[in-house]
Order: C-alpha cells, then structure tokens, then sequence
C-alpha cells in the first residue's frame, strides 16, 4: 500500500480528534501496517514519573505501533491546557515550527503511516505569525476533518472545509463524531454535512464509552500519494 500521511484536524476543540485518530492508527494496524500518531504540540500535561506527559499524547502512543517513544511521538508538550501560543509565552519559551516539521519527517522515515494530529481548532495560533494551518499547508498532506456533531456543527464544518481549501490542500475525508447524544436532527444534519462537504465521509461514530474503540464505525483513507 506504500507509505502515506495525514494531517487531522477538527471543527473545534474537544471534538474527538484522538478518539478518532487511535481507531484509524488501530485499523491500520490490524491491517498489518506500521502505523504512529504524531502530537506535535499538546498543551495541557502533568507530571508523570519526573516529566511531563500530555493524555491524548499517550493515548496516541499506546494505539500506535509499539516501539515509539513518547518524545517522538509529542515533542513539544506545554503544562497548561490553553492555547499553545499563550501556553508557551507563559513558560517563556517559542514553538520551533522547523524542528516539528523535523521531528515529522523522522516518523515518516519509520513508519507505513503517520497521523499528524493537530491542537484545537485548524487555525490555532502558535506564535504571533504562526498558526497550525501554516504547520499542515508546511507538510502538505490530505487533510482529515472530525466534526464534532452538536448544534452549530455545520457552520463550523463549513468554514473549516473553506480553510483547508483556502491553502491548496487535500480535503481526504471527514469523520462524524457525537459529542452531544441529544442533539435535535442528527440524522438530517449529517445528510447536510455528506451533501455539502466536497470530500468523502469515513464514518459517523455515535456516542461511545471511552473504552470503547470506534474503530468498527470508519474506514481508513488509503489514497495514493499526490
């Protein structure tokens, strides 16, 4: 199948991002491929055994293929769960945007697939100059969208669709997630988001226990590099 990337986004923060990035790297891995998620930047850690370790960055690494470390696999891990570029001026320090494209291009050296997962939203700021989608347009892979399926989700999905385009890049797929089990005409809304969105829906997971993989519920892009 070769080897091949992505870069996952969603519509907001807390949508499901590394809900639905564990079930890809667990699909690709039970198709016999070696597969790793890439956090580049996680804001938000506490301190485990002397360091700081990032949830969502270790679930990454316990979904991928064993072998990675942690450092690889979340570089630049920031102690509070606010915007990166607030969390590291806080800490004094800068996002090295260079060095995570670095870190990037190593993983994809050892592995079949590699899951880039970005911070919050698709445009979230870095630096003064910098933002995530600067970061995904710098790799240029597809792009994968969760929306996260509540009241407001088109608009947001829309817009995001809008982004991505906007900077030339691939739009591989979209993947529905139930953030809010109640939320009124689901179905229907998911019908808008297949009409209106220019790229294939891989999956809608409904709302799950957290243990539970939602791996069942989408079907891996396997796109030729462009």
């Amino acid at each position: 199948m070769g080897q091949q990337s992505f870069f996952l986004t969603g519509t907001d923060t807390d949508v499901g991002k590394t809900f639905v990035a564990c079930a890809l790297l667990h699909a690709w891995r039970a198709a016999g491929l070696r597969a790793v998620g890439y956090k580049p930047v996680a804001a938000g850690a506490e301190p485990v055994d002397g360091r700081l370790c990032n949830e969502d960055a270790l679930r990454l690494q316990a979904a991928s293929t064993p072998g990675f470390a942690l450092e690889r696999i979340n570089p630049v891990c920031l102690p509070e769960a606010i915007a990166p570029h607030l969390a590291a001026a806080h800490l004094g320090v800068s996002i090295d945007v260079a060095q995570m494209r670095t870190h990037f291009e190593s993983l994809r050296a050892d592995a079949d697939r590699v899951l880039v997962e970005g911070a919050g939203g698709f445009i979230v700021p870095l630096d003064d100059e910098q933002d995530m989608a600067q970061f995904a347009r710098s790799l240029g892979l597809p792009v994968l969208l969760v929306v996260g399926l509540r009241l407001g989700c088109l608009n947001h999905a829309l817009l995001t669709a809008e982004a991505i385009a906007a900077r030339g890049l691939h739009f591989a797929g979209w993947i529905g997630n139930v953030v809010d089990a109640d939320m009124p005409f689901l179905d229907e809304n998911v019908a808008t988001l297949r009409q209106r969105l220019k790229a294939p829906c891989l999956g809608v997971i409904p709302r799950l226990p957290s243990a539970q993989t939602a791996s069942a519920y989408l079907t891996p892009p396997e796109l030729k590099p462009r």
